[in-house]
């Protein structure tokens, strides 16, 4: 879990709170706070998430280097005149 993915846990649960103490105290303000932080929340979750995946995608691929041995090539002499 990355940092993204924690700030966006975070933001979830905050946000809820905040969703149900605005629903609680018939406070619409605080309830569409809590709403917009909640998915702001998600949306920062399902960034980390992403972020991670290619992280871990470039990691699984190896580079593909060529470790033949090089071989001299035999060449013939020209005769220039």
């Amino acid at each position: 879990m990355n940092q993204d993915q924690i700030r966006g846990k975070i933001d979830e649960a905050v946000g809820s709170a905040k969703r149900k103490v605005g629903e609680l105290t018939d406070n619409p303000k605080l309830k569409v706070e809590g709403m917009v932080q909640q998915v702001k929340g998600k949306v920062e979750s399902a960034w980390g998430k992403a972020k991670e995946s290619v992280i871990d995608a470039l990691q699984d691929t190896e580079p593909q280097i060529d470790t033949r041995p090089l071989t001299p090539v035999k060449t013939s002499p020209v005769d220039v005149e």
